[in-house]
């Protein structure tokens, strides 16, 4: 029984000091029953809840251009491009 107990300890060290291998937390950019919309014309950014349109000076993001997560593809490009007033991409500049 002894012998059982250290095994679980020693486990149980090891986890904490190589912390979980392979798992890694992510962050959504909205939570469940919303989407992202963008600032047009700026690099901001909100979220809707699904059913309703996205308020005055917002947009919706170009279908397969969406960031779904913290620090993903698309959330690291919508840093520095935004739409225009009509609904194309532009560049913006980096914020400061």
């Amino acid at each position: 029984m002894a012998r059982i107990g250290a095994a679980l300890a020693g486990a149980a060290v090891l986890l904490s000091l190589t912390g979980c291998a392979g798992w890694e937390y992510k962050e959504n950019i909205c939570s469940s029953g919303e989407y992202p919309v963008l600032t047009v014309g700026g690099t901001g950014s909100a979220c809707v809840s699904d059913g309703e349109k996205p308020g005055a000076g917002y947009a919706r993001y170009p279908e397969g251009k969406v960031p779904q997560e913290v620090g993903d593809k698309w959330d690291v490009y919508w840093e520095t491009h935004t739409l225009d007033e009509k609904g194309k991409i532009i560049d913006v500049s980096p914020p400061r």
